[in-house]
């Protein structure tokens, strides 16, 4: 199956993930403020995790799944923004449209 995909990927003109790997440069800024989202939701998890263990009120415990939900949703939404604005810009600018379907593919997974 992971042979069909590759084989789909390369008809587009586009490499697998695990033939080349992509990287996107990020100031120290930028990963410092990425890096802090990621460590609010994580410990968001640890509370929720300890709320189980504490047998707290189900819809107390739903309210802060919510809450991490929303966190991620919104921490995905801003790599696709800076994915849009620089990685898939860039390709378009050498001419490589099929960046395009890629973006596609990954707005679909974020819902």
């Amino acid at each position: 199956m992971a042979e069909q995909k590759d084989e789909k990927m390369e008809d587009k003109g586009m490499e697998c993930c695990h033939c080349h790997q992509k990287a996107t440069p990020r100031s120290e800024k930028e990963k410092k403020q990425l890096q802090n989202r990621l460590s609010r939701m994580a410990g968001q998890l640890n509370g929720i995790s300890r709320m189980l263990e504490e047998n707290r009120y189900c819809g107390d415990i739903l309210t802060q799944v919510a809450a991490v939900e929303s966190a991620l949703q919104a921490f995905g939404y801003a790599i696709l923004k800076e994915h849009m604005e620089t990685c898939v810009v860039e390709e378009i600018q050498k001419g490589n449209t099929t960046v395009v379907d890629e973006a596609v593919e990954l707005v679909k997974k974020l819902k």
